[in-house]
């Protein structure tokens, strides 16, 4: 176990929210995961952890109720997908 500089009992790592330079990342938004590249099969989640300062931590809901760090999969934007088709 670590300790993280902006990590304590009164402060946690800023966010990426509305303001940030690409909204559609923001926490809050929903993304299509699929898991070791097998795009065949895919959950839908939300973004509810997005830190722009270390640690650099991303988290998804899966709408099945599973939580995974976006290491452990590959996602992308859904408000992205629909731009482009």
């Amino acid at each position: 176990m670590g300790c993280v500089e902006t990590i304590a009992y009164d402060k946690f790592p800023k966010q990426r929210d509305k303001n940030y330079k690409y909204p559609e990342m923001a926490v809050g938004a929903r993304v299509k995961v699929c898991f070791h590249y097998d795009t065949s099969k895919y959950c839908m989640g939300t973004i509810i952890r997005s830190d722009i300062e270390e640690p650099f931590e991303e988290i998804i809901r899966l709408d099945d109720g599973r939580f995974v760090r976006t290491v452990e999969c590959q996602y992308s934007y859904v408000a992205a997908e629909l731009k482009n088709s």
